[in-house]
């Protein structure tokens, strides 16, 4: 079991920045791959970056996100650099195997607001 709890979500503007970070508690936190979901209002939760063995990247946050994990700590990030408005939503962290799919996580956190006003 893995417990996940986001942080660092908040309003900013556009071209701003945010880190949000995700704690993890439970066992093995180093053998789950980790990733970041978004919903935005009205919409569906989708793929945003994950991080296994290597990185994955929805093509609208390239060159912009940078997900991250540090193992002794328990944690992994996202940066999030020159942000849009279309950024809007509560992003999600989750654990599990390598994946864009939502449908093969195992562990979810509860989600924290981000709000980039233009």
């Amino acid at each position: 079991q893995v417990q996940l709890v986001e942080s660092g979500g908040g309003l900013v503007q556009a071209g701003g920045s945010l880190r949000l970070s995700c704690a993890a508690s439970g066992r093995a936190f180093s053998a789950h791959a980790m990733a970041w979901f978004r919903q935005p209002p009205g919409k569906e939760r989708v793929f945003v970056a994950a991080i296994g063995g290597y990185t994955l990247y929805v093509d609208s946050v390239k060159g912009r996100f940078t997900i991250s994990r540090d193992n002794a700590r328990n944690t992994v990030y996202l940066q999030m650099n020159s942000l849009k408005p279309e950024d809007t939503a509560v992003y999600y962290c989750a654990a599990g195997p390598y994946s864009a799919s939502s449908l093969d996580y195992l562990y979810w956190g509860q989600g924290t607001q981000v709000t980039v006003s233009s």
